[in-house]
């Protein structure tokens, strides 16, 4: 038996699939990622990022209990905007610095016309200080020390695929979320790089995701324990990662992802750029991922335990809301309720009889309406026919049920059309389209049509 391994570089838990040649995740490890940060720095120190990588391998491992040269190939899924910077000796000037840090808050960022941005780009959101090119021009203008000696910029993925195989390549799909890469020609942009004061040399080389890059080094091996001589094929970003780890690019659903942030990714045949909506190259020439996000998840349920309920945990909370009926008896959350000072946020918030589980209820059913809002601002004049839920809310049974019956409500009894909701049966999306990839990368399985026909399956379809 032949097994397969995705890493996925989350922003709060790093994640180690295996699959066997079925799609049945035999192995998982887990592990917090323990940044640095002060609030306005968010750095995470080489070793640290190690440390975690290595233990989630050995734990994957033991739990699937196969021997390490069973693994026949590795990929990735990755958070976006975080980025390591080499001299021309290949020594790293900085730790990671991850996109949530704000050190560039404040700062004008020289991206030229938003109109032209949108349309070399797919980006359908102006880059703030989140994205890397912010942080690099932070870099350009307060630490020429650090500047005068970068010979290359590579994403946190583009370090991992280094580090482990020796190759300065990139995938498609996260350069997209760069402000960089020219969407038309599948290339940097060589007008947005002058205007930052980069050259394309000290990027890596953009390539299609799934594409094999090498196999693991000798240093591989001593980094993460694993032997050398494994297949290494380039991922994409986790919500891409998460939509093909659920068969978007084949079945056409819409996948939805509820975790600290709301988002939906589909898949089109076309590229037309818009507003709110970020478009990446898809697996086959001609086809494009989309995203939108909204800011409307799950902090705002972390927001309501931590501030007015720290003696409960967030699932006690959530058994609270089960047993409150729908609408809350009047009771409402505006989007990202906690953003408004104390609990104005909600409607009739004054109202003593509420208790956690109309508050708490109150929200997830405005995560649904943002997802509703979300779903068809993506297909106005094309509902799809499932909405594929995946990410930490795909856990929660009421969550989802909050969210399928709202959904199917507004979007599809109205159309007169019949409609599903579904649950992958392996809730590790993200990890499952990296393991995918790599299998898709060394020709192990087939096509990636003939591998999503083995390995994704759902449960609980329209029965949530």
């Amino acid at each position: 038996m032949n097994y397969f391994l995705g890493i996925d570089l989350g922003t709060s838990y790093f994640k180690a699939g295996i699959f066997d040649e079925t799609g049945n995740l035999k192995g998982l490890g887990r592990q917090y990622v323990h940044k640095v940060t002060d609030g306005t720095i968010c750095e995470l120190p080489l070793e640290i990022f190690w440390k975690t990588i290595r233990n989630c391998l050995d734990e994957a491992i033991r739990m699937a209990g196969i021997p390490i040269n069973a693994i026949k190939s590795l990929s990735y899924s990755s958070q976006v905007n975080s980025f390591i910077l080499f001299d021309t000796h290949n020594e790293p000037l900085t730790p990671l610095i991850l996109w949530p840090d704000k050190r560039a808050s404040g700062m004008e960022l020289p991206v030229g016309n938003t109109d032209e941005l949108m349309n070399r780009t797919g980006l359908g959101i102006v880059p703030n200080e989140q994205f890397t090119i912010a942080k690099l021009n932070w870099l350009r203008k307060h630490r020429l020390d650090i500047w005068k000696k970068v010979a290359f910029i590579l994403s946190i993925s583009d370090y991992l695929t280094f580090s482990l195989t020796g190759q300065k390549t990139c995938d498609y799909s996260t350069a997209s979320m760069s402000g960089l890469f020219d969407m038309v020609n599948g290339t940097w942009w060589d007008e947005q790089l002058v205007r930052l004061g980069i050259h394309a040399d000290m990027l890596p080389l953009p390539q299609k995701i799934g594409t094999y890059v090498g196999a693991t080094t000798l240093n591989a091996s001593h980094l993460t324990g694993l032997t050398s001589g494994i297949p290494f094929c380039l991922g994409g970003l986790d919500h891409h990662m998460a939509a093909i780890g659920t068969g978007i690019p084949v079945n056409g659903y819409i996948n939805e992802s509820t975790g600290t942030v709301l988002s939906c990714v589909d898949y089109t045949g076309r590229y037309f750029p818009q507003k709110n909506i970020c478009t990446g190259l898809g697996l086959h020439a001609g086809s494009f991922f989309r995203m939108i996000f909204d800011e409307n998840g799950a902090r705002s349920i972390e927001w309501y335990q931590k501030n007015y309920a720290p003696d409960c945990s967030i699932p006690e909370l959530l058994e609270m809301a089960e047993k409150v009926e729908p609408c809350c008896e009047g009771l409402t959350a505006r989007p990202c309720a906690g953003t408004y000072p104390g609990l104005t946020g909600f409607t009739s918030a004054n109202d003593i009889h509420y208790r956690h589980g109309h508050y708490v209820r109150a929200l997830l059913e405005s995560t649904a309406r943002s997802l509703f809002q979300m779903i068809t601002e993506m297909r106005k004049d094309n509902p799809p026919t499932a909405v594929v839920s995946s990410g930490g809310g795909s856990r929660s049974t009421l969550w989802v049920k909050i969210k399928s019956e709202i959904i199917k409500r507004f979007l599809y009894l109205e159309e007169g059309r019949g409609g599903a909701f579904l649950i992958p049966e392996c809730t590790e999306s993200s990890c499952m389209g990296a393991a995918m990839m790599g299998a898709l990368g060394t020709g192990t399985l087939g096509s990636y049509e003939e591998i999503v026909g083995t390995w994704v399956r759902f449960r609980n379809e329209d029965n949530i």
